[in-house]
């Protein structure tokens, strides 16, 4: 039985003009592999309504999980909330509970309420809150999508808030071989093991050090004697 499938959506204008640099990625890919949910795709988009749409549109309907980042704040670039929505054909407005939870932390925080935070208690008809201990301030799952804030301490938070509520598969084991050998020399052996072992992933990451070239080469799969056979296979082969 294979493992559940997900997409990944990156939004922002300043992901896309280098002025910030996510990290979001890396981190639920490697959260998802350890509960055996496969990562198959990361898109990253800018701030604009009709492209968020279609995006989420197309990727819910391609994978069994979504999960985006960015765009949930309080600034009136932060429009993710209203694309979800629209994307679902639902309703959006302040929902009490997310209110409830706002008016709490900034009551302690002994900070205004104002029209600008409230944005961010906005969440789409039907939808389920995602906790955020960090900051308060809600993502939410609607379908099959999880919407989560881009700021990473917050996005880390709400991925292991949701984590306990998805199931997965077997998780995705990862085993690393340096080869001291060009990239030219490691390819003959790399694709005879890869025929050999089909439903593992074999990748080389060549590098060059003092002069001379090697490859790191990185073998996943979901089945731990095949990847350790690959392994060994692949170090006898240059021994």
């Amino acid at each position: 039985m294979s493992n559940p499938t997900a997409a990944m959506l990156v939004i922002g204008d300043e992901i896309l003009s280098g002025r910030t640099r996510d990290s979001n990625m890396h981190y639920l890919a490697g959260r998802l592999s350890e509960i055996g949910i496969d990562l198959r795709e990361v898109r990253v988009i800018g701030d604009e309504h009709g492209v968020i749409i279609a995006a989420v549109q197309q990727l819910s309907q391609m994978y069994d999980h979504v999960f985006t980042s960015g765009g949930i704040g309080p600034t009136h670039d932060d429009i993710t909330a209203d694309c979800i929505a629209a994307a679902f054909s639902r309703e959006i407005d302040v929902r009490a509970d997310a209110r409830e939870i706002l008016a709490a932390h900034y009551k302690k925080a002994g900070t205004e309420l104002n029209e600008a935070r409230l944005r961010m208690a906005r969440i789409p008809q039907g939808a389920d809150l995602i906790e955020n201990p960090v900051s308060a301030a809600p993502g939410f799952k609607l379908e099959n999508v999880h919407v989560m804030a881009g700021v990473p301490s917050v996005f880390e938070a709400m991925v292991e808030s949701v984590l306990p509520t998805l199931s997965g598969g077997a998780p995705l084991i990862s085993k690393t071989i340096r080869i001291d050998r060009g990239e030219g020399d490691i390819a003959g052996p790399l694709k005879d093991i890869a025929a050999q072992f089909p439903l593992l992933s074999l990748g080389s990451y060549p590098f060059q050090k003092d002069g001379k070239y090697g490859a790191h080469v990185v073998i996943r799969g979901n089945d731990s004697d095949d990847v350790e056979a690959a392994i060994a296979l692949l170090g006898a082969a240059f021994s």
